[in-house]
């Protein structure tokens, strides 16, 4: 992730997409590469190589806000908003993230302990909630 990632981890979360309305659905599981303490990824250089549904941001995807939440630091930015008070580059601290509860600290389990077809009963409705 570039300089301005919060380090919410909620781009790491799990997604389903119903197939009736093409609807995208967030479970409360994470990639089995995010470390669910600190929020970032456990191996950034290689994630897309092992995850490939990773998300990588670059000057192509940032304007497809399909894959991009709506506290999402890339996606505000690009929207012309300013950076949230809880940023940690306006706070001084990575800290500030999960202090506001914006982070899936706490809320989330890895992948690596929940079987496919237990993910329709992970759905959750926070992820799309700008905090």
């Amino acid at each position: 992730m570039g300089s301005l990632c919060d380090g919410c981890g909620r781009c790491c979360l799990v997604r389903l997409e119903d197939s009736d309305t093409s609807e995208v659905l967030y479970t409360n599981v994470a990639c089995k590469l995010l470390d669910i303490d600190s929020c970032r990824c456990g191996d950034n250089a290689k994630r897309k190589q092992r995850a490939p549904a990773c998300i990588v941001l670059d000057a192509e995807s940032l304007s497809d806000f399909s894959c991009l939440l709506p506290t999402c630091v890339y996606r505000l930015l690009f929207a012309g908003r300013s950076l949230p008070d809880w940023h940690p580059l306006i706070t001084g601290t990575p800290e500030s993230v999960h202090q506001a509860g914006i982070s899936v600290r706490g809320k989330v389990v890895s992948e690596g302990y929940v079987d496919d077809t237990e993910l329709q009963d992970r759905i959750v409705s926070w992820p799309v909630e700008t905090g």
